[in-house]
This record gives C-alpha cells, structure tokens and sequence, in this order.
C-alpha cells in the first residue's frame, strides 16, 4: 500500500525546495526526496564551491599585484591550498546546513533521503516504500559527462566534482574544454600557482560568444601565463610514466602535453537514466533530457521537469525561475511560460562576463539588421581607479525597432553591471530611452549609456 502525498519533488536542487515549501504553505502535503545531499549542484559542486575558490584565487593574484597599488608585503604571495579548500568545503557545508535547518520542521512537507524511481505513471518507490502523488516534480539535476576519448579507461582523470576533493595543489593541471567550467578552473589554479593548460577542439575558446569576446577571454588567460591549444581534433589519453598525457592534434605547438592531472570539462549529462522514467511513460530526447512543454509539463499529465534534467537551461537561476513557472501556474492562477525568459549568464573568470540575450552573431543568424556599440573598459572611470581595465562593454540593438537584443560586458563588475541590461530588456525598454539614464558615477555600469551612444551598423 503506498502512502499517498498530494505532491511528490524528487531532488532538493534550486528548484526543488522552494517549490516543496510553496506546497507545503498552500496546506497540501508534499514528500522532497533527495538522495544525497540537499542543494543540488549549485551548493555542493557547482556555484557556491567554485565562486568561493575563485575569491580565494582573486585574493591570490590581487596580493601579487599589490606593489601596483602602492602596497608593500614582504615577500613572495604563498597558497595554503588545503585553507583554500577548506574555507570553500564550510561555504558548502553551511548552505546544505541551512536548507536542512529550513525543511525538516516544515509543516506539511517530509523531508526524505533515497533514490527514487518510478514503479507507475504516478506511484515511486524509495527506501523500499511505496510513495503517490497526483502531482510529481522532477528535479534531479545533472552531472560531468565523461565522452569516449580514446585512453579515458587508462588514465585517472577529474571532472567539475571530483577536483573539488583535491587536497594538494596539482603542479600542471591540462583542462580538457574550452568553455565555462573549463575556464574558470583553468584560471584559478593558475592564480593557485598550477602550471595550466587549456584544450579546447574548436577555433576559438567559448566559442557560442562572439569572436572579439572570445579573442579578449583568451588574451586575460594568456597574460596569467595559461597555455592554450585550439583546434584540438584528435584527442587522447596517456599515461606517462607517474603523469599523465594529453595527445592533440593541432596546427600548432607540440603534438603531445603531459601534466599531473587532467580535468574533463567538455558538458553535463542529466540525471535521468535511473529514475525509471519508462514505467511512468516519461519522454527524454536522445541525450537523456526530459522533454516539456512551455510550462514544464512533460507528456504525462500531472509530472513536470524541473532544472537541468529538462535541457531548457542549465543555470542556478533557469532553475529558480523553473519553480516559479511551476508555483505560479498550480498556486497563483497565473500564466507563465518558459518562453517568457532571456538567456542570461555569466562567466566567472577574472574578469568576469555577463551576458544576456542575443550575441551579434545570433542576430545575424536571425536576419535581423543591427546596431553595435562598444567601449573598452579602460573608458571606464571605475575600472581605471580599481586597477582593473581589460574587457569591453558591448550591446546589440535591432537597426529597425531600436530595440535591445543582447549585451555583453567583459570587465570588473560585468557580472553586475550586466543587470541593468536584462531589467531593460524584460522591461522592454527602448534604446533611446536607455541612453537618457543618469547613473551614479563613479561606477561600471554609467558607460553603459556612452556606449548606447555609440550604436551603429557593424564595420
């Protein structure tokens, strides 16, 4: 006999808990099941862990840099590594603490550890019980996915997770991928005072950005002494003696890399090939992801997706905003759609970039005629007061409408400086409009104005 819930969340991820709480407040009764550990990726091997060691890292390069600021530290800058991990092992601990704290007393929700899976469309079983619900939420996120390169049975090797375990600084770390994760690991153990080298098979590093994006990220990893190998056709694995080798075949440099460790950091599969999904009737496309409707729903009433596991976004923040379409359409009455959003993210290298809507190669793939405006940031008072003036801002507005499609801003505080783009865009305010702002000076986001001003048809 299974015991009957009013609504089953599998996964305690970003979406996850939020939305059992939300449940829970309207007087329903509602199971979260996590199977590890509350928080999902964003808290225990994603966001919170890395954001930390990149302060740490930033910490790092910001003391080597003193004497430019006019600051004297008697002798060389040395990493406690072990400190390093630590300070980031607590900034995890004390989040999955926090959620714990927040779930377990809650009235109406029980607060369950186990590996669910589906026995029928609308009954789970975990722990050896039998759960129902009318409505079910998935929530089960995503984990590193290891491709089948030639020698990754042959050789140890780390992903986004296991390099987090990692207690000894390795002494020449090769990331095997290009793009977010890669870089912003890349560039840390750099500041930690690893050797690091970069692979990446395409021309260009993250290569969904625009090329002169690309071109500024791989000139701020090259002057902190990153190696980096492009076009990277033929990779494989090897062991070298106690070290492990990277073999590549590119234009240029030496065919073969050998380093301490190697870290995979080229895509992320979801969880979803264990949940038992057949039994339930629950469509995933050929890569495993579940598929869903503009409102979450998947093919079978009464079951949603939620987070990673549905491929409609891979971030923190398309996780949250998946609970709020969910709560919104079930509690309020109202009508939310995935369709609603923008694309926006950032990459925490130093500097970061923040990113949201079209790129300009995406506006010309969709036919639209465009306006670019662009400005150094060393036009920007802040970043030149703060020592910090490599990137550029960037925005793309449609020639015809005036309307913005997209931004990027590669510079001290583009993380930031960035929202005042996406509030513009959700706001659908127009350009014009934009460009008679007044903002507080001295910061990085009062350029963004100059460069609305600078808009015109691409050379």
């Amino acid at each position: 006999m299974a015991r009957t819930f009013d609504a089953i969340v599998i996964g305690a991820g970003q979406a996850g808990p939020s939305l059992a709480a939300r449940i829970a407040e309207s007087g329903q009764r509602v199971a979260l099941i996590e199977r590890k550990f509350l928080g999902g990726t964003c808290v225990n091997t994603g966001c919170m862990p890395t954001k930390a060691m990149v302060a740490s890292a930033h910490a790092a390069h910001l003391a080597r840099r003193a004497a430019d600021y006019g600051v004297i530290i008697g002798g060389p800058v040395g990493i406690d590594f072990r400190a390093v991990m630590a300070r980031k092992g607590k900034v995890t601990l004390d989040a999955r603490q926090g959620l714990d704290d927040w779930l377990r007393p809650m009235e109406n929700c029980t607060l369950m550890s186990g590996h669910a899976r589906f026995v029928a469309p609308h009954e789970i079983e975990v722990g050896g019980e039998r759960l129902s619900a009318e409505k079910i939420f998935l929530n089960v996120g995503g984990r590193a996915s290891v491709p089948d390169i030639p020698g990754v049975d042959a050789v140890p090797f780390l992903t986004n997770s296991s390099i987090l375990a990692l207690d000894t600084l390795p002494r020449h770390l090769i990331v095997i991928g290009g793009s977010y994760i890669g870089l912003e690991f890349g560039q840390m153990f750099r500041r930690f005072g690893a050797d690091v080298t970069i692979i990446e098979k395409n021309p260009r590093l993250v290569p969904r950005e625009d090329e002169d994006v690309s071109a500024a990220i791989a000139d701020v990893l090259a002057r902190e002494g990153i190696g980096i190998r492009l076009n990277a056709s033929c990779i494989g694995l090897e062991r070298h003696g106690g070290e492990v080798g990277v073999r590549v075949d590119c234009r240029d440099g030496p065919p073969a890399i050998v380093g301490s460790h190697i870290l995979l950091a080229i895509g992320r599969r979801p969880n979803t090939n264990d949940l038992g999904l057949d039994r339930a009737g629950v469509e995933t496309d050929e890569r495993g992801y579940i598929l869903v409707g503009d409102k979450l729903e998947t093919n079978v009433p009464g079951i949603w997706a939620l987070g990673d596991c549905n491929g409609r976004g891979a971030f923190t923040h398309t996780s949250y905003d998946d609970f709020e379409i969910a709560a919104a359409n079930l509690l309020d009455g109202e009508d939310r759609r995935v369709s609603h959003r923008h694309p926006v993210y950032a990459l925490y290298t130093d500097p970061p970039l923040g990113r949201i809507g079209m790129t300009e190669a995406d506006a010309e793939r969709a036919g639209r005629r465009v306006l670019v405006g662009k400005r150094p940031m060393t036009r920007v008072g802040r970043a030149v007061e703060k020592g910090e003036t490599l990137g550029f801002m960037k925005v793309i507005a449609d020639a015809e409408t005036g309307g913005l499609l997209g931004a990027a801003i590669l510079g001290v505080g583009g993380d930031e400086a960035v929202q005042t783009m996406i509030d513009a865009l959700y706001a659908a305010t127009s350009v014009s409009a934009l460009r008679q702002a007044v903002h507080i000076h001295p910061t990085v986001s009062e350029l963004i104005p100059t460069v609305l001003g600078a808009l015109a048809p691409p050379a």
